[in-house]
């Protein structure tokens, strides 16, 4: 290479060291070398030489300190690799065994379940058999016809006998809302849906039948203060509020049924006309039932409107009760009319009877009270026999044209939860009263059994300042007492037509929470019920399930607004919790698993999660199958082992479950430092060596465990012998019951 060659090779690597440089390093060199034209002194040299030096054996440690610490990664890798590969390898070998293990501990549990259950049924059966009192079974279909013909025959219109019967057939709508739920043919459902909508039907019309038999005899209860009739009846089921207006006081706002917490305030319109007004309470919610129903899309009979509409053939929409056309008001009106006119005439005729001699007066008014006891029977005959008939025999309520710009707001039953049954507010014309002359009573018989009272009428047969002088109706519901609201309760009335709870049309609504009274207006008379958000409690803050002894463990449930705990012993639970207001019917009552959990959703508490639940809910997204199989291994060992909440769950993806997991016997608090971490996966479980208060998620094994291919095959090998042997002892109820809370809480997934 010739000289110049070298030379420029030189500046060509000069410059790509002074590109390479960092700016501190050109700095630090500019700095250092002397400005042109002068020359280092001896001493600067000899410091730029020392400096020079410092660096190289600097660069030259950290290089053989990398090296060491990647050479000691490296086998620090190999080790784990061999150890996993070890683990690995000794699962695989003991897998099939710890399988089958689990296989028939699992299958063991579950004959011996199904047994217990088999025997149940048939014990129920029999029990039934022998001892049903007159009761149908449900499930045969002549009974529950036998008992809808002979009941719908039966005269009674007093009404506590007519509520004694309507109890018991309330026990047969739950016993076919139950085999509804079970059913494994279209058939079968068929059968018990027709079955179930007659009898809704019945109650509903046997009720309008004893309101009637009330408000016929409204002139004979007149309160003395107001001038009017106002009752209250109260069983177990339902609360009725009768208030017949006999006075007609344009001054009259409204009426509070003081021992009821309910009240209604009515427009002067109302005030001044032959109305009167029901608020019959039910606890039970048939509505709603129906609404679930019509998603089913399975051709039911002919039924009545249990909200008040008349009889229509199966598949038509059904029309508001209230929203009647003007032509129907001016018909009841004509038809109201000409009553009157021969209750006039029946007086006439007997004041005329009374002015002949005595023994022909007799006679003829004896005569009269027959045909009038027979015109009632008929007419309670007629209203019975409606349900079957094919034509309407009362006058036609005319379906109102939905305006396209109104906002409807349809409830969606799966994200709300209506509480505390349902309330229907009524208007109807006051039947006709009767009239006293000389002892005897005269009354107008007639047989179209109650009428609905339209308000407000048909919006196009008023004048615009008639339409707008049509005040909203007001009500006000104390909050039953068996009832928790978490939250402020949301109000929705019954669309009739479309067979659903609609959120629209609701006004002033206000909520005195320390009374825990609501107060709202509506257009019309509608049937309503009180809302909660049916996911109001979820996702779960927490959660723990500990052994309190053999076959016994409680489950403690943090959710986002109350918290809950429920005693597991044998078969049976028991709810517990500090909030007592709206469970005092059921805290401290052992139930079976079904029946706490019907009677915790009927209480507005809900921490049980059903298939639709992660559409209103965030969730941990886990994979279904490894979540139950840990819910079904955590059963085995609920007796000896405590199980908790870990937040690294959601760390873990959607294939694997983390959990805090310790081994205690006995019902004596829980130490803090005895929980250990365990992952789950299809293929495998281990011990993890991190902790609830590490700084970050890690999949590493704790050292010195091992893979097991089974979660209780893990926790055995950290485990007592006296531990493993109580959880072999448990009992196969006692499995069931928390395996069955654990399914329908899924706490792995929802906290």
């Amino acid at each position: 290479m010739s000289k110049c060659q070298s030379a420029h090779l030189g500046s060509y690597i000069l410059l790509i060291t002074r590109a390479r440089a960092s700016p501190g390093e050109e700095a630090a060199a500019r700095r250092s070398t002397p400005s042109k034209g002068r020359k280092l002194t001896k001493a600067q040299r000899a410091k730029q030489q020392h400096e020079e030096k410092e660096r190289r054996l600097r660069e030259q440690e950290e290089a053989r300190l990398q090296a060491e610490k990647d050479e000691q990664d490296r086998l620090e890798r190999e080790r784990k690799e061999e150890e996993l590969e070890r683990l690995e390898s000794k699962n695989l070998e003991r897998r099939e065994d710890e399988l089958n293990e689990l296989r028939h501990l699992l299958e063991d549990h579950h004959t011996a379940v199904s047994k217990w259950k088999t025997d149940a049924v048939e014990e129920a059966q029999w029990e039934r058999y022998t001892n049903s009192g007159g009761i149908p079974d449900p499930a045969v279909q002549q009974d529950i016809n036998t008992f809808i013909s002979l009941w719908r025959d039966d005269p009674e219109v007093n009404i506590r006998p007519v509520l004694k019967q309507c109890n018991l057939a309330l026990q047969l709508v739950e016993e076919l809302e139950g085999l509804l739920r079970d059913v494994t043919t279209p058939q079968e459902g068929q059968r018990y849906q027709e079955g179930l909508v007659h009898l809704l039907e019945l109650i509903h019309s046997k009720h309008l039948l004893t309101n009637e038999e009330i408000l016929k005899r409204a002139s004979a209860n007149i309160d003395t203060e107001t001038g009017n009739m106002q009752t209250v009846v109260k069983d177990d089921n339902i609360t009725l509020c009768l208030w017949a207006n006999l006075k007609k006081n344009p001054r009259f706002k409204g009426l509070t049924f003081e021992e009821t917490g309910l009240s209604f305030n009515i427009p002067k319109q109302l005030a001044v006309s032959n109305v009167a007004v029901r608020i019959l309470h039910t606890r039970y919610d048939h509505l709603s039932l129906l609404a679930r129903m019509s998603l089913l899309r399975i051709d039911t009979p002919r039924h009545r409107s249990l909200a008040g509409g008349e009889e229509v053939p199966a598949g038509v929409d059904v029309p508001e009760q209230e929203e009647t056309g003007g032509e129907v008001k001016e018909d009841n009106e004509t038809q109201q009319h000409g009553r009157d006119e021969e209750v006039r005439d029946l007086d006439e005729e007997v004041q005329a009877i009374q002015r002949l001699d005595g023994s022909k007066s007799a006679a003829s008014l004896q005569s009269i009270r027959n045909d009038a006891a027979e015109s009632r029977e008929s007419q309670i005959q007629t209203q019975m026999e409606t349900l079957d008939a094919e034509d309407l025999t009362s006058p036609a309520v005319q379906p109102t044209t939905m305006d396209p710009s109104e906002h409807v707001q349809v409830v969606d039953l799966m994200q709300y939860t209506p509480l505390g049954g349902v309330f229907y507010y009524d208007a109807f014309h006051l039947p006709p009263q009767a009239h006293q002359a000389n002892g005897w009573e005269i009354r107008q018989l007639l047989d179209k059994g109650l009428q609905l009272f339209p308000y407000p009428t048909e919006r196009s047969n008023l004048e615009e300042s008639e339409a707008l002088a049509c005040p909203p109706v007001g009500v006000s519901v104390t909050l039953p007492d068996s009832v928790v609201f978490l939250e402020t309760p949301q109000v929705a009335r019954w669309d009739a037509a479309g067979k659903q709870w609609r959120m629209d049309g609701i006004t002033d609504s206000s909520y005195e929470e320390a009374e825990c009274k609501i107060s709202f207006s509506m257009e019309s008379f509608h049937a309503f019920v009180l809302l909660q958000d049916t996911y109001a409690n979820l996702p779960f803050q927490s959660w723990e399930l500990r052994p309190l002894g053999q076959d016994s463990a409680l489950f403690t449930i943090n959710g986002a607004l109350v918290d809950i705990s429920i005693t597991i012993q044998d078969n049976q639970c028991m709810l517990q919790s500090e909030r007592e207001g709206g469970l005092a019917h059921l805290i401290g009552k052992w139930m079976s698993v079904p029946v706490l959990q019907s009677a915790m959703l009927n209480a507005g508490i809900n921490i049980f999660v059903s298939e639709y639940t992660d559409k209103y809910v965030s969730t941990c997204g886990k994979d279904p199958l490894v979540e139950h199989a840990a819910y079904e291994q955590m059963a085995l060992f609920a007796a000896a082992c405590a199980f908790s909440r870990s937040k690294w769950n959601g760390n873990c993806g959607a294939e694997h479950l983390v959990m805090q997991v310790c081994e205690h016997l006995g019902p004596a608090p829980l130490p803090k430092d005895s929980w250990s971490l365990y992952m789950l996966g299809a293929p495998r479980s281990q011990k993890l060596a991190i902790t609830e208060n590490s700084e970050a998620f890690s999949s590493d094994h704790y050292p010195g465990s091992e893979f097991h291919s089974t979660f209780i095959h893990m926790l055995q090998d950290n485990m007592s012998p006296e531990g493993i042997a109580t959880t072999r002892l448990s009992n196969y109820q006692f499995v069931d019951a928390v395996q069955s809370l654990l399914c329908a809480i899924r706490p792995l997934m929802y906290a």
